[in-house]
């Protein structure tokens, strides 16, 4: 009934899903992530008998020995094909069964004589014959054969209660897994209902993921803005951002030249200023010396050469500086303030502004476009929700549940029949091997009070109580072995008939799966059908569909999809073809039209500007002219020596107005040199290397303000004859992210319909369970063992049985026995 379950099952699922297709895991590369519902289920999908599987593969290794032959595919062949003819292929029956036949044979044998031995040896022993006679011969080697005939039974009795282990362990073994088999059952059909169940909510994922992908691609859709606009504005940016900076640097440059213009300015008006000064006080002092040098005093020597030395280096005091006569630079700071009157930051700001609202001007331009495709979106959730309305599986399925319930329920109602019967079957089987156990036990009796009570001294007619009762144990354990054995062997033979043939027959070949192979035979089971499973699904007996490829396949944990080959009555590749829902997304962004050609990145006025700028001759300042004269700096005059030689030689002359007046003079010129000459030369200095500076940044200007208009006429003739080709660009690359979520979808979709939705190994498991678990494991593989042991057991009692009867003469007390006279070497009969 399981076996039939199973293969009916998979037929319901293959007609269920003839017009449906299956879920599969798969992951999103880089956007969205499916994954179906996970199916748990409880049956395990391998069976472990434990520590007695050791005693099953025993049991498999003697039925091979006894039945070596390969699986008679062949013979099963014609018996389904009803072409079996018993009379012509009779041979080949006995040639495979050989060996089975000659156990049985040899067990009937053993049913059949060892009633009338027994039988025969009890007539004979009433005739004192056989051993009857309570009579026992004086032999010389007595002794050892008394050690011999214990020893050997108690090596046989070993060996008999091993084969009652077997049995005891065999007949528990079969007890307990028969109570399994209601929660083996449990699980298998919940597996299934999980499995039937499960595959509509699988579908409700997989339709219900487009849900997701359409919000995100939606989302993509609502954010344009930042996407394909900042996308183009990504791409522009290598071309119109440098420009714009270098403008909005020119602008600074501009500043900054204006401020150095002003500086240098304000620096020559100042030091004009203090280069007269300091011409005033020098020619004032040169005055009050060239006065005080007028003094008598000069008149007569020594004072005379001193004051002509004093007049000579007068001419010391004489600054010559052509500051005066440079140009101003009035000229070229109203020329450069006229030209910042127009404000050329903000002009570059405004190109920023114009460049920075492309995203924007996208997603103004795009707004009709996006809701044309998110109409054309929902059509194709639309389109494929009718798919899933295709696929009537809803209806198979809970038609297909009624028979699982409906089986379910005849199965829980024969299992108490089952439990019941087995109860019966335990209990036989437990009688079984009391029997063996009591007879084993009657003759470890008889050894150990034979044994321990044997006393060598006495003579057989003087044997103790204890030895005697051996004896008894002995004589009463062959007596039930005759009546019992025969009854024992014929539970042997009919388990070992049932049971070998299962196993070599059934359960060997499923698990080899030579079972599936005979069954995909063409035209065995439907002589018009090449494959039988094939027609039955699809009424297409060509299609190559076999039951071993859909139970691999199961037990792999495939969709039904592909195991069953369902594409060739619903090819879901055709229904979910990806360019015939993607072709108007596709058509829709290609003819998306994106205009930025009135993007201004410098107007005309800012144009006029800079070149306003280049040609404000900023360039061909005389800067050398300047430099030259800020570079004759006051401190060549050296004034501060110049009044120390005029004390010195004012301290050569005698006292009087004329030394006092030198001496204060040269007070006077350091003062000068101090307040006036050191500032200065200060100044002088700082105006060099401002007037350097300037003359190195504006040389570089024209050229520079050229190259900045030919990049601005660059960049902006890019904007109008290229932008075009950026935008396509973008605008493709926008478009692929928006439709590969929606060829990922429908690809995930098709892997998940095809490779994962429906995964049958519930099925394979529950035919492993019919077949391979309940059928061998829990049933054939006890049975065998219990015939194995108790059939070891029973064909050891023959030899138990001689060796009893021969060992209880020595353990019995005998009625009369052997006497030597001292003389006579004949002995004579002692009554």
């Amino acid at each position: 009934m399981a076996l039939t379950l199973c293969f009916l099952l998979l037929l319901g699922l293959c007609g269920t899903t003839v017009s449906e297709g299956l879920p599969s895991p798969t992951k999103s590369p880089d956007v969205l992530e499916f994954e179906l519902p996970a199916m748990n289920y409880e049956t395990k999908d391998s069976y472990d008998a434990g520590p007695i599987g050791g005693l099953f593969q025993m049991v498999r290794v003697f039925l091979h020995v006894v039945q070596p032959n390969p699986f008679p595919e062949d013979t099963l062949r014609k018996i389904l094909q009803e072409k079996f003819d018993i009379s012509a292929d009779y041979e080949k029956i006995i040639s495979y069964e050989i060996g089975i036949i000659i156990c049985a044979v040899l067990g009937l044998l053993f049913i059949i004589l060892m009633p009338l031995v027994g039988f025969c040896f009890g007539l004979c022993r009433c005739c004192n014959k056989c051993g009857g006679e309570m009579h026992q011969r004086q032999k010389k080697n007595g002794t050892c054969l008394r050690k011999y005939f214990a020893v050997s039974l108690l090596v046989i009795c070993i060996l008999i209660s091993i084969g009652i282990v077997y049995g005891f362990v065999a007949n528990h073994h079969l007890k307990t897994r028969m109570e399994r088999t209601r929660n083996l059952t449990d699980s298998n059909f919940k597996d299934l209902r999980t499995l039937l169940h499960g595959t509509p909510a699988q579908i409700d994922y997989i339709l219900g993921q487009y849900t997701t992908t359409k919000e995100r691609a939606f989302s993509d859709l609502d954010n344009i803005k930042s996407l394909l606009g900042s996308g183009i504005h990504e791409q522009l940016k290598p071309k119109v951002v440098p420009v714009l900076e270098d403008i909005k640097a020119m602008a600074e440059a501009i500043k900054e030249t204006k401020e150095a213009l002003l500086n240098v300015n304000s620096t020559l008006d100042q030091l004009k200023k203090s280069t007269a000064q300091l011409n005033t006080s020098l020619s004032k002092v040169k005055g009050d010396l060239e006065q005080s040098l007028n003094d008598p005093v000069c008149t007569v020597p020594p004072a005379a050469a001193t004051c002509n030395d004093i007049r000579t280096s007068l001419s010391q005091l004489d600054y010559n500086n052509n500051l005066g006569q440079l140009p101003s630079l009035d000229e070229h700071i109203d020329r450069v303030n006229n030209i910042l009157r127009t404000n050329l930051s903000s002009q570059v700001q405004k190109g920023y502004k114009s460049f920075n609202d492309i995203p924007e001007m996208v997603q103004n331009q795009t707004t009709d476009l996006i809701s044309g495709i998110k109409s054309t979106l929902n059509s194709i959730g639309s389109n494929i929700g009718n798919i899933s309305k295709q696929i009537p599986i809803q209806d198979k399925l809970s038609n297909f549940m009624d028979y699982i319930n409906s089986t379910e329920t005849y199965i829980h109602r024969s299992l108490p029949t089952l439990e019941e019967y087995d109860s019966y079957r335990w209990l036989g089987g437990l009688v079984a091997c009391c029997l063996l156990t009591l007879i084993v036990i009657f003759f470890y009796l008889g050894l150990l009070c034979g044994t321990f009570g044997y006393d060598q001294n006495a003579t057989p007619t003087r044997r103790g109580c204890i030895s005697n009762t051996g004896g008894v144990f002995l004589m009463v354990g062959v007596g039930v072995s005759f009546l019992f054995c025969w009854i024992l062997m014929a539970i042997v033979v009919v388990t070992f008939v049932v049971g070998g043939n299962v196993e070599k027959l059934v359960c060997e070949p499923y698990q080899n799966r030579k079972l599936f192979q005979v069954l995909d035979t063409p035209y065995l089971l439907n002589e018009n059908w090449k494959f039988y499973l094939s027609g039955m699904v699809f009424n297409k007996p060509d299609i190559n569909l076999t039951f071993e490829q859909v139970y691999r396949d199961c037990k792999e944990n495939k969709g039904i999809y592909a195991t069953l080959k369902l594409e060739n009555s619903y090819n879901i590749s055709e229904h979910l073809n990806i360019q015939d829902y993607t072709g108007n997304i596709i058509n829709d962004f290609e003819n998306m039209q994106v205009n930025i050609d009135n993007v201004v990145l410098l107007d005309e006025a800012g144009r006029k500007h800079l070149l306003d700028f280049n040609s404000s001759g900023i360039d061909k300042i005389d800067y050398d002219a300047y430099l030259a004269a800020v570079n004759k700096t006051p401190g060549e005059l050296n004034l501060s020596l110049f009044a120390d030689n005029l004390e010195a030689k004012a301290n050569d002359l005698p006292q009087g107005n004329l030394k006092q007046s030198l001496k204060s003079t040269a007070e006077t010129i350091r003062t000068i040199y101090h307040d006036q000459v050191i500032p200065l030369e200060q100044s002088m200095n700082t105006a060099y290397k401002t007037i350097q500076e300037l003359k190195h940044n504006s040389s570089g200007l024209p050229a520079r303000v050229t190259n900045i208009l030919s990049s601005l006429d660059s960049a902006q003739d890019f904007l109008i004859k290229h932008v075009s080709s950026v935008i396509v660009q973008e605008m493709k690359k926008y478009g692929n992210t928006i439709i590969g979520y929606f060829e990922h979808y429908l690809q995930w979709v098709k892997i998940s319909i095809t490779e994962h939705m429906a995964a049958c190994k519930p099925v394979a498991t529950a035919l492993d369970s019919a077949v391979d678990v309940f059928l061998c494991s829990y049933i054939t593989d006890p049975v065998n063992l219990f015939w194995f042991g108790i059939g070891k057991a029973t064909i050891f009692l023959l030899p138990a049985i001689i060796f009893a009867v021969k060992l209880a003469k020595y353990y019995r007390r005998m009625d009369s026995e052997d006497v030597y006279d001292d003389v006579e070497t004949i002995p004579a009969k002692n009554f």
